[in-house]
Parts: C-alpha cells; structure tokens; sequence
C-alpha cells in the first residue's frame, strides 16, 4: 500500500510549553518531528506513523485547559497499540526516565486470549498517551467487550 492510500490518523491537541513537548515526544518518546510554527506557536510528530500536531496555549485559554482535565474519572487521552515488545521496551525507558504515569505499567488478563499490556502516561501538559499491547488484535474490536 502507498503512503498516499495509507490510513494516517491526524490528532490535534493543546500544550501549555513547545520546548518540553519537544523533548517529551522527540527525546523521550522517539518521535520525528514534523513541521513547526516558529519555535514557540505549532511543532508536528510522526507518532509511530500518524500526525501529531501540538498546538501552544497560553494564559486563560490554558488555565480553562487546565481545569478541564482535573478531576475527571477517565482522563481524556490518545494512544497507539504495540507489538509487545516494542510496548515492554517503552515501559521500562519511561519507568526509568521517571516518566509520570496516570496508569502505571500493568498486564491485563494475563494468559487469556484478550491478554493486554497497558500505560497511560501524562505529557508536560497533562495530556494522557496510553501505550498498549494485545495478544490479538481482533479483541480489540470485538463486540460485547469489557473495556
């Protein structure tokens, strides 16, 4: 398939600090960057093959995004699937850089056949990245699943 009829998933969101974006998600996280906005506005990321594009908030517009994520049961956020030992590998980099997790490295169901590896981490913006790994992918889209 050409990159052109390749699916790419676009997701945009809001950061309080480019300059600790681009450390978390080129440094730490491995991503390329992308297009920038000056070094202050915009930056892109090719997040394990999809568009990431952060987007500088400042003053009120980042105190209401602040408040917005505070308290809430299910923490808005994103995420990718793994192979596992791509995802294993990850884990034990952000455990080890003293990455701030709002859902520590865990295994789910260990030995069934809907089996998962699962870590949301938290951005410097607060932003939720959860990382996952299954034993198969269909369980992912199976009706009737507990999530």
């Amino acid at each position: 398939m050409s990159d052109a009829a390749r699916p790419i998933f676009h997701y945009a969101f809001t950061v309080f600090d480019i300059a600790a974006t681009r450390a978390f998600y080129g440094a730490l996280l491995g991503c390329r960057e992308g297009r920038r906005s000056g070094d202050t506005v915009s930056c892109d990321f090719d997040f394990f093959g999809h568009h990431l594009v952060t987007h500088l908030v400042t003053g009120e517009d980042a105190e209401r995004q602040r408040q917005a994520m505070e308290g809430k049961l299910a923490k808005r956020h994103f995420g990718v699937v793994l192979p596992r030992e791509q995802w294993d590998r990850l884990a034990d980099k952000l455990t080890s850089a003293g990455a701030e997790f709002y859902v520590k490295p865990k295994i789910r169901n260990p030995g069934e056949a809907n089996e998962e590896a699962l870590m949301i981490v938290l951005d410097p913006s607060g932003n939720g990245i959860e990382f996952k790994s299954v034993r198969h992918a269909d369980t992912l889209f199976a009706a009737g699943r507990d999530a």
